[in-house]
């Protein structure tokens, strides 16, 4: 019993903290000048990866089993996943460009794990025959580890082109207004005054794209080193599956849809590793790629789960009703 109350206490509090993480964070994108918000962001992030962290263990230790036996465990494993990569980024870049991703998929996870699935998956249950395995950890978390990795590379990846994109647009509109504007100061005695309207457009147009071109790179620079952890998570993930899967139903492969679309996944992300290869393809092509492979995670993860087919049928889930 006691078990169960401080999983619920634990539950709200880390929903709690990070609604009120997201909150700050909307704050800090309105006021810049507020130091005190940043730093109150941060340790509402600590304290949500505490919090998750105690529930994952609470959980271990009641139903005697890694907490990954059904959708719902495994949305609170990718929460903390999210809270974790979040801690991570901080420590090597003190600005930390990926809390603006880390956060809000870290509470629209657990949000969605604690009211939009139905009551029933919410309780620890007696694994099944399959899942009884050493395999277990091993393989669902590097899987999740991977989800979580790649899913913030690829938003990263999007908002690098949606950035790309307005600026290529901005550029166009600029030009193509600066050009009307010289038509009509096409004669001579005007030369004098174009020529400094066209320096001061030029120098206003470079002022501006300097920092867009910071911010890109550094969106640019971020996606590619957090989709090449996922990647080597998502590897390992599908190796240790392969493994179980031989001992669980005797083949290492059998083209299951999860494994299917687990194939497909680490083929786009290979694809993705390919372009990063090439300076030719580099920035918009493996932003494109990368975008492509952010909807074909949630189609591994959820799709097929929501489908209830196949040897992982086990992962299907019910959503709440009214």
């Amino acid at each position: 019993m006691i078990f169960v109350t401080l999983e619920h206490i634990l539950t709200h509090l880390s929903f709690s903290i990070i609604s009120i993480v997201i909150t700050i964070h909307l704050m800090t994108l309105l006021i810049h000048e507020i130091r005190g918000l940043r730093d109150s962001l941060e340790k509402g992030m600590i304290a949500t990866f505490f919090s998750i962290t105690g529930l994952l263990v609470i959980r271990w230790i009641s139903s005697r089993h890694f907490p990954l036996s059904n959708l719902y465990e495994s949305l609170i494993f990718l929460s903390w996943s999210f809270s974790i990569i979040h801690m991570i980024s901080k420590i090597w870049n003190h600005k930390n460009d990926l809390s603006a991703i880390t956060a809000p998929s870290a509470i629209f996870t657990q949000g969605f794990a604690t009211s939009g699935l139905s009551s029933e998956m919410h309780q620890s249950s007696i694994l099944v025959p399959a899942l009884q395995s050493q395999w277990l950890m091993m393989h669902v978390s590097m899987m999740l580890l991977s989800y979580a990795a790649l899913l913030c590379g690829s938003l990263l990846s999007v908002a690098f082109l949606v950035i790309t994109f307005r600026k290529n647009i901005d550029i166009f509109c600029k030009n193509k207004i600066f050009l009307i504007k010289s038509f009509f100061f096409g004669k001579i005695e005007y030369g004098n005054e174009k020529k400094s309207v066209f320096n001061k457009h030029t120098s206003l147009l470079s002022f501006r794209n300097y920092y867009k071109y910071q911010l890109t790179q550094g969106l640019d620079y971020w996606g590619y080193r957090v989709i090449s952890l996922g990647f080597t998570f998502l590897t390992i993930g599908i190796l240790s599956g392969a493994v179980w899967a031989n001992e669980a139903w005797g083949s290492y492969w059998n083209w299951d849809p999860k494994e299917t679309w687990a194939f497909i996944t680490w083929t786009i992300f290979a694809i993705y590793s390919h372009t990063r290869t090439s300076q030719s393809l580099q920035g918009t092509n493996s932003a494109l790629v990368a975008s492509i492979g952010f909807l074909i995670i949630w189609i591994c993860y959820f799709g097929i789960n929501l489908l209830g087919i196949g040897l992982h049928s086990y992962g299907s889930f019910t959503l709440t009703s009214n």
